[in-house]
């Protein structure tokens, strides 16, 4: 398996590279957000991992451009440690947030878990051929992908398998710590940071107006369930 690391701390992206390189990954190594996009595009990769703070386009951008085209695991590895740091990051599509000084097993253990999320995802999309509808909605399992209205409606792998989770049982309500459970396939520590922003830029892509949503509802008190759509 190949990583991309992008990290410009040479110190830090060579002990983490060297230390990757025991565990039998191959890592492909970038120093700044130019380097990182043009190395990203001429090659596969089961997961990157991106500082933020990062010389020519910073690690935001970075992002963003990646997910342009592509789903692939992506893990912020950054000294800024806010809420609102970590929820932008999430926000614009990373799958997982890890802050400096970190443990390098730490950081194995979660490059694990999210490259076996992520081929998980790709294995049953392959699997399963149905199509799950409601209202405009198509979800289509096998192409991995979802129509609204006859329109590709672009989403992350999370908010993919979100809204799967939701279409593939319509009557049940599940609380935040049960989405983070089905979806993170990790423990839940209390961070509703995560599920937050997931379900908001779902809503933000998919729903006609995402203040008054017609498929991903609230119920108050509980948590979220699939709405009754248009």
């Amino acid at each position: 398996m190949k990583i991309l690391l992008v990290e410009d701390d040479v110190e830090i992206s060579e002990m983490l590279k060297n230390f990757l390189m025991t565990e039998n990954f191959e890592v492909v190594t970038a120093y700044d957000g130019e380097s990182a996009c043009e190395k990203f595009f001429v090659d596969e990769y089961s997961i990157v991992l991106l500082d933020l703070m990062i010389p020519k386009i910073s690690g935001m951008e970075v992002m963003k451009t990646i997910r342009v085209s592509s789903t692939v695991p992506i893990m912020i590895l950054s000294a800024k440690d806010t809420d609102s740091d970590k929820t932008l990051g999430l926000g614009l599509g990373a799958d997982d947030y890890v802050t400096k000084p970190f443990s390098v097993t730490e950081v194995l253990a979660r490059i694990k878990a999210n490259i076996r999320r992520n081929t998980q995802y790709t294995a049953a999309a392959t699997e399963e051929e149905e199509i799950l509808t409601k209202g405009e909605l198509a979800l289509n399992l096998n192409a991995y992908s979802v129509m609204k209205n006859g329109k590709k409606v672009e989403l992350t792998a999370k908010e993919f398998e979100i809204l799967k989770l939701l279409m593939k049982n319509p009557k049940k309500v599940y609380t935040k710590e049960q989405l983070y459970s089905q979806i993170w396939k990790d423990a839940y520590m209390g961070d509703e940071n995560a599920v937050n922003v997931h379900i908001s830029r779902l809503r933000n892509k998919m729903e006609d107006n995402p203040r008054d949503p017609d498929y991903v509802v609230i119920v108050w008190g509980i948590g979220y369930k699939l709405g009754d759509g248009k």
